[in-house]
């Protein structure tokens, strides 16, 4: 799913839960993980999260619901796009923009998903 289809699902829920369901749900859509594909763990993340690349696709797991769908939208903003791409984009803003009550403490996993993203 894009991006912009996730910011148009998301907009049309207004219980906080049901957003985080819907996020949750992103997640099980994540694929399975090439072998060829370069992965690295994020640190900073209370969960563990691994977001691998192989050229300018990308693909990731994460041992929680929530953060497995948190995964999923992060990876639908840069999949196709190049380091240099991605070094131009407000990734934050972004998912700030989607507006999920996802906590500080997954807060902090997201800026270090990004940092991981926007330092390849």
């Amino acid at each position: 799913m894009s991006f912009d289809d996730i910011k148009k699902l998301l907009g049309m829920l207004d219980d906080p839960a049901m957003r985080l369901e819907a996020v949750m749900d992103l997640g099980n859509n994540l694929g399975p993980i090439p072998t060829d594909a370069v992965c690295s763990e994020i640190t900073g993340c209370t969960s563990f999260v691994q977001i691998c690349r192989n050229g300018n696709k990308f693909y990731g797991s994460a041992d929680s619901a929530i953060v497995r769908g948190i995964v999923a939208i992060i990876l639908s903003m840069v999949d196709g796009k190049s380091p240099d791409e991605i070094r131009q984009m407000n990734l934050g803003k972004m998912f700030a923009e989607l507006n999920i009550n996802i906590g500080a403490a997954r807060l902090n996993g997201v800026a270090s998903m990004i940092r991981f993203l926007q330092n390849l």
